[in-house]
């Protein structure tokens, strides 16, 4: 069964969620779908190669907002059968979700748990989780978070995906190892738990390098933690993949996340890779990573160690991760799987 969806991405900056939803976009009409997209000004550009310009409509952030009426205008002009909205976490973006409710069955996609909201903000969050046909996320976290704070039982868990490539880069091979992180410059992604545990290290004499993509409201500041460390920052990243093929090791040191596509990127171009023990990244990386307590500087410390310390375990690492990554984290596998809820709640 296929039909009409459009996806509402309702973001003030490019990251992970954003995309998950190009796989989706890539894929629908190899799934018997006609996607459409309403978009939040501040990411379309990003989508422009991925969906014609006629099935597009750009509209005003409405996140953390009351009401969404330039995204439920734009809805009805697509006269979609099912919406899939974008959720970052549990109330950002509940008017784009409430919007999209009174134009077609809606599915969910909620990427991280969070904060559900107390009194009558969160008996109105609990009204809007509980009209969506379904609620798609990536990790259990968040299943278990709604369950138990909203009272909802049609949340199902499908693990992110992403291309893998045929030619995976592996390892870059510098004389000095590079360590990368990738993610957006703020509080949950981590880097200054990565520039304590650099910093430690380099007190020991170990020598590395340190490239630090994205951008984020903590930028200047980061950036003033990293003086005297050899630490650079590329800032916003295009080409992921040109980033990754110029480490020897990639780092997750995020506080809070679902199940992130970065690792799952990481992992696909065969690199060792070492990341925080956060939502179901342990589920998803199994033995085939390594994998520390968030917020501990000082165990991520002594895991980049070792692996510095032992380029031929850093290599078997490496091999593991892009098995894993090939047998378990195909983003055609995630987008047949959400198209498939997706039909459900067209019926």
């Amino acid at each position: 069964m296929s039909g009409r969806v459009s996806l509402v991405c309702d973001s003030d900056a490019w990251g992970g969620a954003e995309v998950y939803l190009t796989h989706l976009l890539r894929r629908a009409a190899g799934l018997g779908w006609t996607a459409s997209l309403v978009v939040a000004e501040p990411v379309a550009a990003g989508f422009e190669r991925v969906v014609p310009a006629e099935r597009t409509a750009v509209v005003p952030l409405s996140r953390h907002r009351g009401s969404a009426p330039a995204t439920r205008a734009a809805l009805a002009g697509q006269r979609p059968d099912v919406v899939l909205v974008n959720l970052v976490d549990p109330g950002s973006n509940a008017a784009a979700a409430a919007a999209a409710l009174t134009v077609a069955p809606t599915v969910g996609v909620l990427h991280l748990a969070g904060d559900t909201g107390e009194g009558e903000r969160g008996r109105y969050l609990a009204g809007v989780y509980g009209a969506m046909a379904a609620v798609l996320t990536p990790a259990a976290g968040a299943r278990a978070q709604l369950r138990a704070d909203y009272g909802v039982d049609r949340v199902h868990v499908v693990p992110n995906g992403v291309d893998v490539p045929a030619d995976p880069a592996g390892p870059a091979g510098h004389p000095v190892p590079r360590i990368g992180a990738l993610g957006r410059l703020t509080a949950q992604k981590g880097v200054d738990v990565l520039l304590d545990a650099v910093g430690r290290l380099v007190g020991e004499g170990t020598a590395l390098e340190v490239v630090v993509g994205g951008a984020g409201r903590d930028g200047d500041r980061l950036r003033s933690a990293a003086r005297g460390l050899p630490v650079a920052f590329t800032g916003f990243v295009t080409d992921v993949r040109g980033f990754l093929a110029d480490l020897d090791l990639f780092c997750l040191p995020s506080r809070r996340e679902a199940l992130p596509l970065v690792l799952l990127e990481a992992m696909a171009e065969g690199l060792p890779c070492v990341a925080a023990d956060v939502g179901d990244v342990a589920v998803a990386v199994g033995p085939d990573a390594v994998v520390v307590p968030p917020g501990d500087p000082r165990a991520l410390a002594a895991a980049l160690r070792d692996l510095l310390a032992d380029p031929a375990g850093r290599a078997g690492l490496g091999r593991r991760a892009r098995r894993r990554a090939e047998t378990c984290s195909d983003a055609a596998v995630m987008a047949a799987r959400t198209f498939a809820h997706l039909a459900a709640a067209r019926r």
